[in-house]
């Protein structure tokens, strides 16, 4: 057995709860109790969203610098692509085989170095802050 619930509606509001009871199938309480279950399931979803709001704010700042350093690494990549192809001459053909084989070594260097500083935890950004937050007068003492 369903408890019996009395409540009082204004009269424009029970105009149209009997307009809706009129159709076949339904009934006024069905409408009440469809209503409230709505309402009451909105309520939670509102009392969720209050609680996840301050968690994705955050995630939308995280992604908000991630894509600025994004921004600027492949920025810095293209300037320094363009720096060397602006400035590095052709090689002749009879250096060239040689050059490979430097230029192999030299990648092979550089992608180790990569494997080692990300493996420590080292960041190049770390070292570039650290560079800008140095004063004039610090890089004047370090050079003395």
């Amino acid at each position: 057995m369903k408890p019996r619930h009395h409540i009082y509606l204004d009269d424009e509001l029970t105009e149209k709860l009997d307009a809706l009871a009129e159709s076949p199938g339904s009934s006024k309480s069905a409408i009440v109790s469809d209503a409230l279950r709505a309402y009451l399931d909105s309520r939670g979803a509102k009392e969720l969203d209050d609680r996840l709001k301050v968690r994705i704010g955050k995630l939308g700042d995280q992604l908000a610098r991630v894509e600025r350093n994004l921004d600027i690494a492949l920025e810095s990549f293209a300037l320094f692509v363009r720096y060397q192809l602006a400035v590095t001459p052709p090689l002749p053909e009879a250096d060239q085989k040689a050059a490979r084989a430097v230029g192999h070594d030299r990648f092979q260097a550089f992608i180790a170095q990569v494997g080692r500083r990300i493996a420590g935890g080292r960041r190049i950004s770390d070292d570039l802050e650290a560079l800008l937050a140095r004063t004039p007068d610090d890089s004047m003492e370090t050079r003395q």
